[in-house]
């Protein structure tokens, strides 16, 4: 993250306001794009989802939760929550 001084980059009148509040702090200042959802952008969501998926068919299918919190390294209490 690159810095820079809001004394360059700011209207006077909007930067007087801002010292108000902050000055001499280092703030900052976060873009205006849609916040993504925890997960969504290293692709951690998806991956638990199909995990969990997977965990949940093979329940059905006849597989025991210890045998499942032993394949998946999980605890037998997570299965449960999973199932």
């Amino acid at each position: 993250m690159k810095y820079r001084n809001a004394q360059d980059i700011l209207p006077d009148k909007l930067l007087k306001e801002l010292q108000k509040y902050a000055a001499g702090e280092t703030l900052y200042v976060p873009g205006t794009d849609a916040k993504k959802s925890w997960g969504e952008a290293s692709g951690a969501r998806s991956y638990y989802k199909q995990r969990n998926e997977e965990i949940r068919r093979k329940y059905r299918e006849g597989s025991t939760m210890e045998d499942l919190a032993q394949e998946y390294g999980l605890s037998v209490d997570s299965i449960r929550k999973i199932v």
